[in-house]
Parts: C-alpha cells; sequence; structure tokens
C-alpha cells in the first residue's frame, strides 16, 4: 500500500499554480517497509526548462535534495511533475526519459478545475498506474 501525507500533497498543488504555465517538478521521501510504502516530504526542484511540455532538474539541486533526504533518515521514494495542460498519465517524453524502474512517478494534472494527481511505475513492460491513499 502506498500512502502520501495530504498536506505534502497540497504542497504539490500549490507549486504546480505557482509554476503554471510551466510544469513543475521535484522529489518524493519517505519510507519503505516491505510492501508498505509511505511519502512524507517533497522536495521542490528547479524546472531549468521553464517549459510546459517538459522539464529537466538542475543537477546540482538533486545532489543536494538527495543528501537532505539522507540526512532525515528518510529514502528516495521519487519524483513528481505537473502537467500544466494534459491528463494525469505519463506522456511518451515521460516513459522515453524514465530512467529507474524502482522509483515511483507523481504526475498531477492542471488540465481542468479539479487536479488530479497520480502515481506511476514506469519500466520495459510498461506503465503501471498505482493506487494509494491520502493521510
Amino acid at each position: 500500500m502506498i500512502s502520501i501525507d495530504g498536506f505534502e500533497l497540497k504542497k504539490i498543488v500549490e507549486q504546480a499554480k505557482l509554476e503554471f504555465p510551466n510544469e513543475c517538478c521535484g522529489f518524493l521521501s519517505g519510507t519503505k517497509s516491505g510492501d508498505e510504502i509511505i511519502i512524507k516530504n517533497i522536495y521542490p526542484l528547479t524546472n531549468l526548462d521553464r517549459s510546459s511540455e517538459h522539464f529537466s532538474m538542475d543537477p546540482k539541486e538533486q545532489f543536494s535534495t538527495i543528501k537532505i533526504i539522507r540526512e532525515e533518515n528518510m529514502i528516495f521514494i521519487g519524483n513528481y511533475h505537473s502537467h500544466p495542460y494534459t491528463p494525469s498519465r505519463p506522456s511518451e517524453e515521460d516513459i522515453r526519459l524514465a530512467y529507474d524502474p524502482n522509483i515511483i512517478y507523481g504526475i498531477l494534472s492542471l488540465e481542468k478545475e479539479e487536479q488530479v494527481f497520480n502515481l506511476f511505475k514506469i519500466n520495459k513492460n510498461g506503465v503501471i498506474k498505482l493506487e494509494y491513499q491520502v493521510i
């Protein structure tokens, strides 16, 4: 089972609205025990591309954020980004650039008035939408 802290999910929505019309991006951290994953923190990162269609994260910012995650005794769970004008599902580019089949990819859609956030696993066999609960 996957859980995400509701306050942290709200922070993703706020970041996406603030950076609109560009995609926002960031890291997810938390804990993992067996099949139970709890996303406890999000870490907003800079979209160097400043684009509504794709994002690139700053490598230095990524390194320093991973260091912070470790210092907080958390583990890196995955990353997230927003889709300002398209649904909450991986684009062809998202699938092509998915570098790690072991992490979780979060996508927040601002396409409609009510935002939609989904979590995915992406690997060579395709895309798997993951169920989660907000805690």
